[in-house]
């Protein structure tokens, strides 16, 4: 079989079929590391994704994954951190947030103790884990499913689904990311805008803090905007001041590949082969990973 897409989501499913005794390739036009997998920022959280009851399960299930990861921080690129979502509440949120060990209302918000994923360092391991278990990755262009040679193909491509399935209804939303010098922040913060295209968090990672963002529907463009940048410095400042000093180390763009809903499904080619389609996971193809994987692979080999 092969998985075409090398991101959290092609990665994730092909390590849970090649574990299971499956012969899995990933077929990818770039290596993980420059995917937009790779500029996430890595904060469990259902954000910018629907349909929201399953959604819900499938995240419940990937922070199960993530909480037994963090044991092994340096490995696997994944650390439990305390942080705050500045003006969530719990009565807006599904019932999935019942389930979140520790999720509790605070003044101004919801605190919790979530998964924070170092994505270049996770993106890596998976791939290591693929390898060791038999799978393989090569940096392929694929310009039709149809044309992919196995009898089972799983279609994790994100925007790229928009040309490559076709699918209009994928549609880019661009967030930039300003990587700042932690100068000590050890906890998470978001304060989300659902009406804006700008929100304000920083998420501590190993050596660096990463400050945001924004969400600009049908923008397409991969250029940080430097208006932009010094905007979102302002913003994340104004909550820990210290941050207003910090040196910039780089500026992310990244393209979020969003969508009314999930397409998570399964679809015969003409000849009748398998094909199976997990993309359009907006801002949380992080988030829900594993519980989508686990329903790709379901729908890929169904059990009798």
């Amino acid at each position: 079989m092969i998985v075409v897409g090398s991101g959290i989501a092609g990665l994730t499913t092909a390590v849970l079929l090649a574990e299971s005794g499956r012969r899995v390739r990933v077929w990818a036009r770039e290596p993980a590391e420059r995917t937009t997998s790779a500029l996430a920022g890595g904060l469990w959280w259902p954000y910018r994704i629907e349909p929201e009851p399953q959604v819900g399960a499938w995240a419940l299930e990937s922070l199960t994954v993530y909480e037994e990861l963090a044991d092994r921080p340096e490995e696997t690129g994944v650390r439990l951190v305390d942080g705050v979502h500045h003006g969530a509440r719990l009565d807006e949120l599904g019932t999935w947030a019942g389930r979140v060990p520790g999720l509790r209302a605070v003044a101004g918000g919801l605190a919790a103790r979530l998964p924070v994923i170092d994505m270049p360092v996770h993106l890596a391991w998976l791939r290591r884990r693929l390898e060791k278990a038999g799978g393989t990755v090569e940096v392929r262009e694929v310009t039709g499913l149809a044309a992919v040679p196995a009898p089972v193909v799983i279609n994790c491509t994100g925007l790229g689904a928009r040309s490559l399935t076709p699918d209009p209804a994928v549609r880019p939303v661009r967030g930039q990311l300003v990587v700042v010098e932690n100068p000590g922040v050890t906890g998470w913060f978001t304060s989300v805008d659902h009406v804006s295209a700008a929100s304000t968090y920083f998420i501590p990672q190993p050596g660096r803090l990463l400050l945001g963002g924004t969400a600009e529907e049908d923008d397409w463009s991969l250029e940080p905007d430097p208006v932009t940048a010094e905007a979102i410095v302002a913003r994340c400042a104004a909550v820990r001041p210290e941050i207003a000093g910090a040196r910039v180390l780089a500026h992310r763009v990244g393209l979020r590949p969003a969508r009314e809903a999930v397409r998570l499904e399964r679809r015969l080619l003409p000849d009748g082969r398998v094909l199976v389609h997990d993309y359009g996971h907006g801002g949380a193809g992080v988030t829900v990973a594993w519980g989508c994987a686990r329903k790709a692979a379901a729908l890929a080999f169904p059990t009798p």
